[in-house]
């Protein structure tokens, strides 16, 4: 919750404020605001974003497989049956082919438009919000299911005083809320200068949060319910934590047998994963709509946009689809990218003029709530703090925890050198490109009107 106030609003406040302004993607927007010198920033970003396409992709594609399988087939009852499931799934070419679904279903949305993209969300928003509190209710009704919940929100005060508790907040909240993504800069472009940034920004925030606390709800109270009576709670939070490759093992190993246990499992538990497929597809048409807009600006029609990056896009998460170790090295390589992306954002307002931006392009809408003087600090101060201590704090984890004898090896799925050189790569082209870029996206137009 400090965080959500500290990081992810008032990023959220910038990015829909930087699209209002610039009526562009992220390229022109974050150019328009910082200067033509800049626009390789925005194109970082928005790379940055379509790199975790590439294999949220893939998840997604799980997402729907194991819907199908939980409408189909009988859930597993043990855990070997589970884990034989995932395998069997793992083991074929069957991820890329639902990869393959996934991305075409979410190119074939945006290539009808951002209405088409409104038109979807009517459905599968409420549709999500409906699964989950069914599974709420159910969940909470669990014998032992209560144990979970007090778990979750029992506080351990002594764990305040540990960095590291401080550090994971923040990049939850900052991977959650979708905040320094650009996404929501793309959707920005297409707001009404009516529509106040302020209250969107804590709209979207604050609804966010709340809906991931209640699956945690749900999570808790099914997990400690089901196993709590034959396990002890250390032994149930290891399985919670570290269950599966790739962080996969509670949602798609243990919850199926979980819901095998309890009455009306198999509905709850197709209901579960259709809640899971909604939510991703939701998230991933946001980040194929980005791609497709900063394409838009360089002049590509949209429907051929939208069908590059869909093809692009299957085609490069075709690597994560077939190796889990793929997939984690660019989990881990683009999610820690992100802080980079939310400084950048902030840098863009810095470089306006932070209360000019507030007074010029944040508040200009007499029904929009003020965003004071104290956004001022936290974009221009807080926000940029948070990403360098971020930044820092991932790079040691990496070179002191997760590869400490491979820190300098590339090819190591979580390695410093990993990091550096596949963001150097995507740099060092944007950098190069940052004239041809801006004047396509920004001053093309122009021009061909003036011809």
């Amino acid at each position: 919750m400090i965080f959500l106030l500290l990081w992810s609003i008032p990023l959220i406040i910038a990015e829909y404020a930087l699209g209002r302004n610039g009526r562009k993607g992220v390229v022109g927007s974050i150019a328009k605001a910082a200067g033509d010198g800049f626009g390789w920033m925005g194109a970082f970003i928005g790379f940055v974003a379509t790199a975790i396409m590439f294999y949220y992709s893939v998840v997604a594609g799980w997402c729907v497989f194991y819907f199908m399988e939980m409408l189909t087939n009988p859930l597993p009852l043990t855990n070997e049956a589970a884990q034989g499931v995932w395998d069997s799934f793992q083991a074929g070419g069957t991820p890329v082919f639902f990869h393959a679904l996934a991305i075409g279903i979410g190119a074939l949305a945006v290539w009808k438009g951002v209405s088409s993209i409104e038109r979807i969300n009517k459905v599968l928003i409420p549709t999500l919000l409906v699964i989950l509190l069914v599974a709420l209710l159910r969940s909470i009704t669990l014998q032992g299911a209560w144990d979970g919940i007090a778990f979750l929100f029992t506080p351990q005060w002594e764990t305040l005083a540990d960095p590291q508790l401080w550090l994971e907040a923040l990049t939850q909240n900052a991977w959650d809320t979708g905040a320094g993504w650009g996404l929501i800069l793309t959707y920005g472009a297409y707001m009404q200068h009516k529509h106040g940034t302020v209250q969107n920004a804590f709209i979207t925030g604050i609804s966010n949060n709340i809906v991931s606390l209640v699956a945690a709800i749900t999570i808790f109270a099914t997990v400690f319910a089901v196993l709590g009576a034959e396990m002890s709670q250390g032994e149930v939070l290891e399985i919670m934590q570290t269950s599966g490759p790739a962080g996969t093992g509670l949602t798609f190993i243990w919850m199926p047998q979980l819901f095998a246990t309890i009455p009306l499992g198999s509905t709850l538990a197709t209901l579960f994963f259709l809640g899971l497929a909604f939510a991703a597809f939701s998230s991933l048409m946001s980040m194929i709509e980005l791609a497709t807009r900063i394409f838009s600006d360089l002049g590509l029609p949209r429907a051929k946009a939208a069908l590059s990056v869909g093809s692009v896009g299957f085609l490069l998460g075709i690597p994560s689809a077939v190796n889990l170790n793929v997939f984690a090295n660019q989990d881990f390589v683009w999610g820690v990218g992100l802080m980079i992306s939310g400084a950048m954002v902030a840098f863009a307002v810095v470089r306006y003029g932070v209360t000019q931006f507030r007074e010029e392009v944040v508040e200009i809408s007499s029904l929009d709530w003020k965003a004071g003087r104290g956004w001022d600090v936290l974009i221009s101060a807080a926000v940029p703090l948070q990403a360098v201590i971020l930044l820092g704090w991932w790079l040691y984890q990496s070179a002191a925890i997760y590869a400490p004898d491979t820190w300098y090896n590339p090819l190591e799925p979580f390695s410093v050198m990993t990091v550096i050189l596949q963001w150097a790569i995507v740099l060092v082209v944007f950098v190069a490109l940052n004239r041809w870029l801006v004047q396509q996206t920004l001053y093309r137009p122009l021009q061909e009107t003036r011809s």
